[in-house]
C-alpha cells in the first residue's frame, strides 16, 4: 500500500515537471518572480483595522517577437475599435467637351439621371446650365452619394453656386473682380492700321474699337497714309498678377493727313458713357462713314463707270468694299428695314430707311443678319448681313449706296450729320471729368517716323 502510494506521487511529479519543461524558462522565471511578491504583498496585508490603501504596480515581461505577433492578433469582443474613418467632404470636377451634355457630366461625376432631374427641379436658375459651353467646369460636392454643392463657373470672373438646404438648393453668385491697371500704346503706321497695331501690341478687338471710335471721321478704307499716327490709353484687367483682358479705351489720338482726331470716354450723370472731342462734342454721327471694318475700296462711286459683267456704261451708284466672304456688315445708322431679300442684280439687298432724309442700301451679301427682315428695326453698327458674291459681282464685296432725299450721294464724301453732344447743364461736370484724361494723352509725346510699340504703365484704378 505504500509503494504504491509512492509511485502515484512519483507520477505526479513527473507529470508536473513533464508540464512545467512545456513553458520556457523566461516565463517560469517570470512566475516565479510574480510568486515572491505576492508572497511577500500578502505577509505584509494591513488588518481589518488599518486604513485602506491602493498600490499600483507594473509588470514589465519581456516577449520575443512570435509572441508579439499572437497578442497583436489577438482580438477580444470588447475592444474598442480605433480604425474608424473620418471622412472629408468630397469634390470632383467635370470640364464641359465638345458635345456634352448635363446627364453625360453627371454620370462622370457619379450621378444619376434620377438625381439631376431632382436637382433641375430644385431651383428656377438652373436653368442656366442648360446653355453650357466646352471649356467651363462644373464641381461637385458629394457626400454619401447625394449631391451637396454644385459650383458652375462659367468663366474666369463668374460662378454660380447650387447649395443644398433644407427646402432644396439655394443659389449664390459669385463674381470676382479684377485688378485694373491703365497702359498706353503708340505707333506710326507704315503699311495698314492693323499691321501697325499688331507691332505695338494691341490685339484685334483693341484695334477694331479704336477704328470704330474714329470711324465717323476716318475713312480707313480710304483715307490712311503712311506717316499717320495714333496712340491710345486703356486699360488692362489682371488676375492673381497675369494679364486677363484688356478694358476700355480711356483716351486716343489719331493724325491722319495732318489733321489730328482726339477723343476721350465720358460717362454722364445718368450714366450714358460715349466717347467726345476735348470740346464736348460727339465723336458720333447718325452715320457710320464705312459699314465694314477696315475694308479696301475696289469701286468708287462713278455715275459713267463701264460695268465688268454687263461690259457696257453703267452708273455705280454706290463704293464697293472688297472684303473676305462672310465679313460683317454693319448698318450705317439707326433706322426700319424697308427691304430684306433679292433684288435683281444686288443679290441678297438689305435697304434701311433713316427718318424722311435718309437711306441706305447694302448689296452682294451672303446672308442676312439675325433678325433682320422687311418691317424690323436696327441699331447703328448692328450687323444686318455678311459680304458675299450674289447678283452681278465678280468677286466678294460689299456694294454700299447712301441717299439723300432720294438723290444719291457719294458715301465717301457726303457730309455726314452729327448726333447731339454734352448737354450745357452737362459740360462742367465734362470738362472736370475729363481734363485729366486730356493732359495724360498730351503727355505721350508723338511717336517716331518708325512704327514702334511705345509701353508704359500708367497706374492702377
Amino acid at each position: 500500500m505504500k509503494s504504491e502510494m509512492q509511485a502515484t506521487k512519483k507520477n505526479k511529479r513527473t507529470g508536473v515537471q513533464a508540464l512545467i519543461q512545456t513553458f520556457p524558462r523566461r516565463h517560469l522565471f517570470a512566475a516565479g518572480v510574480l510568486s515572491t511578491c505576492l508572497m511577500g504583498m500578502f505577509a505584509l496585508y494591513p488588518s481589518s483595522n488599518a486604513q485602506a490603501t491602493r498600490h499600483t504596480q507594473t509588470l514589465s515581461l519581456e516577449l520575443n517577437t512570435a509572441e508579439l505577433a499572437i497578442l497583436d492578433n489577438a482580438t477580444s469582443p470588447l475592444a474598442p475599435n480605433f480604425s474608424s474613418e473620418v471622412t472629408s467632404p468630397s469634390w470632383h470636377e467635370e470640364s464641359v467637351k465638345s458635345g456634352d451634355n448635363l446627364s453625360l457630366i453627371f454620370q462622370r461625376a457619379g450621378l444619376t439621371d434620377r438625381q439631376l432631374f431632382a436637382f433641375m427641379a430644385s431651383h428656377k436658375k438652373t436653368k442656366s446650365l442648360t446653355r453650357i459651353h466646352p471649356g467651363q467646369t462644373l464641381a461637385f460636392h458629394i457626400e454619401d452619394g447625394e449631391l451637396q454643392t454644385l459650383r458652375y463657373q462659367q468663366d474666369r470672373l463668374n460662378s454660380q453656386v447650387f447649395e443644398r438646404s433644407e427646402s432644396g438648393f439655394k443659389h449664390n453668385v459669385e463674381q470676382r473682380i479684377p485688378e485694373v491697371r491703365t497702359t498706353h500704346r503708340r505707333t506710326t503706321i507704315n503699311d495698314s492700321l492693323f499691321l501697325a497695331g499688331q507691332k505695338a501690341g494691341l490685339d484685334a478687338n483693341l484695334i477694331m474699337e479704336m477704328a470704330n471710335i474714329f470711324g465717323w471721321d476716318v475713312d480707313f478704307a480710304l483715307d490712311i497714309r503712311k506717316g499717320d499716327t495714333f496712340k491710345v490709353v486703356f486699360e488692362e484687367q489682371y488676375l492673381d498678377g497675369e494679364k486677363y483682358a484688356n478694358g476700355n479705351i480711356l483716351s486716343a489720338e489719331f493724325k491722319n493727313q495732318g489733321k489730328t482726331f482726339q477723343a476721350l470716354r465720358y460717362t454722364d450723370s445718368k450714366g450714358n458713357t460715349h466717347y467726345y472731342t476735348p470740346t464736348g462734342e460727339t465723336m458720333r454721327k447718325e452715320f457710320l462713314r464705312t459699314p465694314v471694318d477696315i475694308g479696301r475700296i475696289s469701286s468708287h462711286f462713278n455715275l459713267r463707270r463701264k460695268h465688268p459683267v454687263l461690259n457696257r456704261i453703267r452708273a455705280h451708284k454706290g463704293t464697293d468694299y472688297a472684303a473676305a466672304r462672310g465679313t460683317p456688315i454693319k448698318a450705317a445708322g439707326d433706322g426700319k428695314v424697308v427691304h430684306a431679300g433679292r433684288k435683281g442684280g444686288y443679290g441678297n439687298t438689305v435697304i434701311i430707311q433713316h427718318g424722311q432724309t435718309y437711306k441706305t442700301l447694302y448689296a452682294h451679301m451672303k446672308n442676312f443678319g439675325r433678325g433682320v427682315r422687311s418691317g424690323s428695326r436696327v441699331k447703328q453698327g448692328q450687323i444686318i448681313g455678311y459680304v458675299g458674291t450674289t447678283g452681278l459681282s465678280t468677286g466678294p464685296h460689299l456694294h454700299y449706296e447712301f441717299y439723300v432725299n432720294g438723290a444719291v450721294r457719294n458715301p465717301v464724301t457726303v457730309k455726314l450729320p452729327k448726333a447731339r453732344s454734352i448737354a450745357k447743364t452737362e459740360k462742367a461736370r465734362f470738362f472736370d471729368k475729363t481734363r485729366p484724361q486730356l493732359a495724360q494723352l498730351n503727355s505721350l509725346g508723338q511717336p517716331t517716323l518708325m512704327a514702334q510699340a511705345d509701353t508704359q504703365d500708367t497706374g492702377t484704378l
